[in-house]
């Protein structure tokens, strides 16, 4: 397990190392920051000293180095726009993000598996199809879509709810949003995996033991289904932090997300590669989870 661990977190590293120097590409070929954060009427000379001030004319490759450098303990990088200490800047709208993304992931397991479970041991019947209906519609409906509509049913039509802002009742909204696609998938997947396990040997002579249909799905049917629940878990947890960037400035909540779009459209780029690189550790992070979680639920899964 140490040295399935040890390869998972290089290849971690280098997958950071290629995020951050693309992003850090892009962003220098979009365009010059100083124009953006200089007034309009900012001459030639004021211009070159901000450039210089901000260390934009200096070689591409050597900032890259010195932003990878000291990004990670030194105030001395900060962002364009905020003139903040970068890294304590993500973190600090991260945290809302990751607000977001443990209510929406612990909510989309926590309805997913009984009714995945429920509609597995109901196959074919009425509250099967509604179930499968709900997860297919929950699917196809792009975010942006489900944020407009609730924002509009929700806030507008039955303003029972405020449209944007910070705080738990604010966090309603963008939760839902976030928790139907996640509800959708996790649904859909548990319910054709345990389909698939109830059919099993093992599982037709546990009930020609005499052995009762609950006990069987606890103890022997779930457990085995769960494993690519889990990897699909992971992924969709990965996929919460980057869809943050769609949900978050509909909802005007201060997360990651809504902070990379805010710097992209400033040309801040310290933020949008900062921003960038920590969610790439994030999504490593994630991964490194659920490889060891899967192995923790069969032991049978190879760790090479």
């Amino acid at each position: 397990m140490g040295a399935f661990i040890g390869r998972r977190l290089l290849q971690s590293a280098l997958t950071v190392v290629a995020v951050s120097a693309l992003v850090f590409t892009f962003m220098t070929v979009a365009g010059d920051p100083a124009i953006l954060l200089l007034p309009p009427e900012a001459g030639t000379a004021e211009l070159e000293r901000f450039r210089h001030e901000l260390g934009l004319d200096r070689p591409a490759l050597l900032r890259y180095v010195t932003f990878m450098t000291k990004f990670w303990y030194s105030d001395a990088v900060r962002s364009f726009r905020y003139s903040d200490p970068l890294l304590p800047l993500i973190l600090g709208h991260l945290r809302w993000t990751l607000v977001l993304a443990a209510a929406a992931m612990t909510l989309g397991l926590a309805l997913a598996l009984p009714l995945g479970a429920w509609a597995a041991r109901r196959h074919g019947r009425v509250a099967d199809v509604l179930i499968r209906l709900v997860a297919v519609v929950g699917e196809s409906v792009p975010s942006f879509v489900t944020a407009i509509l609730l924002m509009y049913w929700l806030a507008v039509q039955v303003p029972i709810l405020p449209v944007a802002g910070l705080g738990w009742s604010h966090a309603i909204l963008p939760v839902a949003t976030l928790t139907l696609f996640q509800l959708a998938v996790l649904l859909r997947l548990l319910r054709s995996e345990l389909l698939e396990v109830l059919g099993q040997d093992y599982v037709r002579t546990a009930r020609s033991k005499g052995v009762g249909e609950a006990m069987i799905l606890a103890r022997h049917a779930l457990r085995n289904a769960l494993i690519p629940v889990v990897a699909m878990a992971g992924l969709l947890l990965n996929g919460l932090v980057v869809g943050a960037v769609v949900v978050e400035p509909i909802f005007a909540w201060p997360g990651l997300g809504w902070l990379l779009v805010q710097s992209v459209f400033a040309r801040d780029y310290p933020v949008v590669v900062g921003g960038a690189t920590i969610a790439a550790v994030l999504v490593a992070l994630v991964n490194l989870g659920v490889d060891v979680l899967q192995v923790w639920i069969d032991p049978r899964i190879r760790t090479a």
